[in-house]
């Protein structure tokens, strides 16, 4: 049998039926997904197999596959041409696998969180303090006695331990 897939890293491979069902798989931001399309479309690829860390894209024509990170797409060739939309991508080097080069998912150039308020900038100061309520006073203590016997102190109903 002529198996384009090779082992994974936990030795499984497993071909997925569409790009959005392994993007889904492999948790790549939403935001990546209309982009990491384009890119399928105009290089053209026949199939996507699970390899663990990444997703390999096999390109119907000559060339190396493709493999689709969470953060960037790899196997470019330098010479190679990525137009998404109506704009080039600018292609760099990579460093696990040369002599491909990458492009980085949008996703990794917009801001992680929204960008909050900003306070005014003088310095805090402490607001005046409202007069504090009087407190009730404390209830006066009482004196019960001292018990003859036993020397402990008398209940309010006169007894004490030894009775």
């Amino acid at each position: 049998m002529n198996e384009v897939q090779g082992p994974t890293p936990t030795g499984t491979s497993r071909p997925y039926r569409s790009l959005a069902e392994a993007l889904r798989a492999h948790r790549i931001n939403e935001s990546n997904h209309e982009f990491i399309a384009a890119i399928m479309d105009a290089v053209g690829i026949s199939s996507y197999i699970d390899r663990g860390r990444y997703i390999e894209a096999i390109r119907r024509g000559e060339g190396a596959s493709l493999h689709i990170g969470r953060t960037y797409t790899n196997g470019f060739t330098e010479d190679e041409l990525v137009v998404v939309g109506s704009r080039p991508q600018r292609l760099k080097p990579s460093e696990g696998r040369p002599p491909y080069f990458y492009v980085t998912h949008p996703s990794e150039f917009l801001p992680e969180t929204p960008a909050r308020a900003k306070r005014p900038s003088a310095p805090r100061t402490a607001a005046p303090r409202a007069a504090a309520a009087p407190r009730a006073p404390k209830p006066e203590e009482r004196d019960y006695g001292v018990c003859d016997v036993c020397f402990m102190v008398k209940t309010p109903a006169g007894g004490c331990g030894c009775d």
